[in-house]
């Protein structure tokens, strides 16, 4: 059976290419992930030369990553994500009522070092961290935001959701009991097989939706299908529709 390409590209020219990720594969090497199937050498397989990674979302995040496809290039899509000239939006499925509306959240955040290679809250030795956030559903005990990350730090949105008091769904290292989402768990009335449900969304909730490059170049990565059937349940369940582009 012919496999399935973890990727599609969105926007390419002659000095970068972006390209929507799936779930699961990682963009890069790194001294902990020493696995084989990288974003990183599948792209540059494909286009038949080597390509430099610009920036990096987590394995199990979906959505815009940024390559260059040559050294000067890398390096001034690097600076423009130093300066933060280069825009991100991410949609994500949280744990709760997110109960902000909107809000800002600023907490100081370091690797611990550990074997797990969480990022946690240090006030006294993290880097200066910061996200913005906005409620789009609450459905049952699951809310849909937006999320605008000023800065980069590695697990950043994931830490500061889970500080907020609203974990990313199916999160396995910020949030303590990360359990699938089931259509029965939010909708009144539900007359199915509780042992043969099926989950609407089983892995990590969250998703690049959105990059605005230096140039204003606005680009957009469409939901994946579980995201998507998830956020559909939930916007029937609410009676109101959210603003996706790319959807």
């Amino acid at each position: 059976m012919k496999r399935t390409v973890p990727f599609t590209i969105v926007y390419e020219n002659s000095e970068l290419i972006v390209v929507n990720k799936a779930a699961g594969i990682a963009v890069g090497g790194d001294r902990w992930d020493d696995t084989k199937e990288r974003l990183d050498l599948l792209l540059s397989d494909a286009l038949r030369h080597m390509v430099y990674t610009v920036h990096r979302i987590d394995k199990d995040t979906s959505g815009l990553v940024v390559f260059a496809k040559n050294a000067d290039t890398h390096k001034a899509l690097s600076l423009s994500f130093e300066r933060r000239s280069i825009k991100k939006r991410y949609i994500a499925v949280v744990y709760g009522h997110f109960p902000h509306g909107e809000t800002i959240c600023d907490l100081p955040l370091v690797p611990n070092g550990n074997k797990r290679h969480l990022t946690i809250i240090d006030k006294y030795h993290g880097k200066p961290s910061r996200t913005h956030f906005k409620l789009l559903i609450v459905a049952g005990n699951f809310s849909v935001i937006e999320v605008l990350p000023e800065t980069g730090r590695t697990h950043q949105i994931r830490v500061h959701a889970s500080a907020l008091g609203c974990p990313i769904v199916c999160d396995p290292l910020y949030c303590r009991n990360p359990k699938p989402v089931v259509l029965s768990s939010f909708k009144r009335g539900w007359r199915g097989d509780p042992f043969e449900e099926k989950p609407l969304l089983s892995r990590l909730g969250l998703h690049a939706v959105e990059i605005t490059l230096p140039d204003g170049t606005c680009l957009s990565a469409p939901l994946p299908r579980d995201m998507g059937a998830l956020i559909t349940q939930m916007e029937k369940k609410r009676g109101n529709v959210i603003t996706v582009q790319g959807r």
